[in-house]
């Protein structure tokens, strides 16, 4: 089969809003409530660490970005430091089911706005419904392609980032000190649950790296376009978490948590606010969706030209999209009408963190390749193990179940590659890359 054919039009505030909207749309709109219930007023300090942690794996991904610009990213980088074996077949596979979690994360903070605009007492399976509708309808939305990923992705940032800002700045002047107070804040360690729990609103900054094929020049705006959409998030989620723990008493933040963000506006901005804020929520959430789909289809479709899944996966459907999108689909409705939104979030993270750590000993394999500094490097693989221990203890406390969900998880992973392997016989390919 021959590659993928790319004009390469994607910029760099294209690739950016790619970064920005699979990030946006799950950090303050999807699991904004319950982190505050864990972290409380305190909730910004947590989403400043895990940014801080996202920022030191930025730094690994843009350096492995520049040296292997594929569409594969992350799948690239961990064939290139593991080499083809179990190792890095079985991470390719939890890859892809830890988009699995993020797209059912944002798929359910989809309908828990959607369902504010409904009668009050409408059945909470609504937000399953709306949740099911939206990603069925961005997976109809990937067939027409980059230009309309990108296009797409432009004209929604612009409106939620407006739409963030002016949210912060007009909030800003009736905050509330007594509400963020130190002397009320919790425990040390619920700010570091919380950021363990909230690194899963950061991993969209790895999609960038997908849309490296389509990228004029990406030596140049794929670095650019990581670390200004994550220190871009980074202001977002900490002014705008700011301002919903300085308006709202944490009962009303937690008893609102599907739509706390909407809840928040409404002390200032009145009905009109929470309206605004609920679409704004609707298109952040449906960004989150088309930007990760669109990375995620890329990434089936690395696994597949490079060995990693059965050849159907390979055949194309309707000329753009391929079946590894449908099957993706199908997997995430299934996983957002089964587990609840708090556990998704939690297993989300949990996977990324995974990943990203993986990503990163992989990284010290090639580093003389890509010339990065191995002292970054480290740090970024102990904020993830640290991060990944912190989210282990809190979860085994108050969810042992999503543990035992997360074990069967890195089970089928490692066990399906293996098993694929030996009935195959295929292998993981290294890819020659052309001059960009």
């Amino acid at each position: 089969m021959g590659e993928l054919k790319s004009k390469r039009t994607m910029g760099l505030w294209a690739a950016t809003s790619i970064g920005v909207g699979g990030m946006v749309g799950a950090g303050i709109f999807s699991i904004l409530g319950a982190a505050s219930a864990i972290a409380g007023n305190a909730l910004y300090v947590s989403f400043l660490v895990a940014g801080i942690v996202a920022l030191l794996n930025t730094y690994s991904y843009a350096k492995l970005g520049v040296t292997y610009p594929t569409a594969g990213g992350p799948v690239e980088f961990l064939i290139r430091g593991f080499g083809s074996n179990v190792v890095s077949g079985g991470l390719n596979i939890l890859l892809w089911i830890g988009y699995v979690f993020a797209l059912s994360l944002y798929g359910r903070a989809f309908g828990g706005y959607a369902i504010t605009f409904m009668p009050a007492g409408s059945s909470h399976l609504w937000i399953n419904i709306w949740a099911t509708i939206v990603v069925l309808l961005f997976t109809m939305v990937e067939f027409i392609g980059t230009k309309a990923v990108a296009a797409f992705e432009s004209v929604n940032e612009i409106i939620k980032i407006s739409v963030l800002a002016l949210f912060a700045i007009i909030g800003y002047f009736s905050i509330k000190p007594v509400l963020l107070t130190t002397a009320i804040w919790p425990r040390d360690s619920n700010i570091l649950f919380a950021a363990a729990l909230i690194f899963i609103a950061y991993e969209g900054f790895g999609l960038i790296t997908n849309t490296a094929e389509d990228m004029k020049n990406p030596l140049k705006t794929l670095p650019r376009a990581l670390y200004l959409s994550v220190i871009l998030v980074i202001v977002i989620y900490v002014t705008v978490s700011m301002n919903v723990v300085g308006h709202l008493p944490l009962k009303e933040i937690v008893s609102a948590q599907d739509y706390a963000l909407a809840q928040a506006a409404t002390p200032f901005l009145g009905r009109i606010g929470f309206v605004i804020i609920v679409l704004t929520a609707l298109l952040s959430t449906a960004s989150a969706i088309n930007a990760t789909l669109y990375g995620g289809t890329n990434v089936s479709y690395m696994i597949a030209r490079d060995g990693e899944l059965p050849r159907i996966f390979e055949r194309t459907v309707f000329g753009h999209a391929r079946e590894g999108l449908f099957i993706t689909a199908g997997f995430v409705i299934l996983s957002l009408n089964i587990l609840p939104l708090a556990r998704i979030a939690m297993l989300g993270s949990a996977v990324f963190l995974i990943i990203y750590g993986s990503v990163n000993v992989a990284h010290l394999r090639i580093i003389q390749k890509t010339k990065a500094k191995p002292a970054i490097i480290w740090l970024a693989i102990l904020g993830d193990v640290f991060s990944m221990i912190v989210l282990a203890i809190y979860t085994a406390r108050k969810s042992p179940g999503t543990l035992i969900v997360l074990f069967c998880a890195l089970v089928f992973a490692f066990t399906a590659e293996y098993l694929y392997r030996i009935f195959s016989k295929r292998e993981l390919k290294i890819r020659h890359l052309k001059k960009v």
